[in-house]
């Protein structure tokens, strides 16, 4: 690798570690002419499918069209990044799992909705209003009772009640 201080054409790794979800390679380098130091990534280039939109559109995927999504869902709720991180990492794992070379967008918006639906309520009923498009109040109601229903008792205890205020619940 050139040096980006001298540009000299050979550099020598003095400290590698994996980053994040262990998908990618943090390397320290020094130049062999100048001393300088710095510090480059190297991740895998992997091939996503191509997201076909529901006006029959194809794109590419764009991993931070991805993260918005989450982003505006979690919007002022309490959930850390690092477990954002984590959800967004098992949507891409899906997607690259699924072998298809296209893939609706619709499909990419169920695996969204899967993991905000153990993440956070509020961020899951938020998205699935845009995504599902609802049409009044009762189609809320009807996806809240939904998942108040649908929700492992374990997961119900950690989750703010939907239903009740939270005045209620002292």
């Amino acid at each position: 690798m050139h040096c980006p201080f001298c540009s000299f054409p050979d550099t020598k790794v003095i400290d590698s570690r994996l980053v994040g979800e262990g998908d990618q390679i943090r390397r320290r380098r020094e130049c062999l002419e100048c001393k300088e130091r710095f510090t480059t990534y190297e991740s895998a280039e992997l091939n996503y499918p191509r997201v076909i939109k529901s006006d029959g559109r194809r794109e590419p995927f764009i991993e931070e069209k991805l993260r918005g999504g989450f982003l505006r869902a979690l919007e002022k709720c309490k959930v850390r990044m690092d477990q954002v991180e984590s959800a967004i990492a098992r949507v891409k794992h899906k997607l690259r799992a699924s072998g298809e070379r296209e893939i609706k967008s619709r499909k990419i918006g169920e695996f969204v909705m899967e993991e905000l639906r153990g993440l956070d309520h509020i961020a899951y009923v938020r998205f699935a209003s845009v995504y599902q498009k609802f049409e009044d109040v009762r189609a809320f109601l009807d996806e809240i009772e939904r998942l108040q229903n649908e929700l492992p008792p374990e997961l119900r205890k950690s989750q703010l009640d939907l239903l009740k205020p939270e005045s209620d619940e002292h």
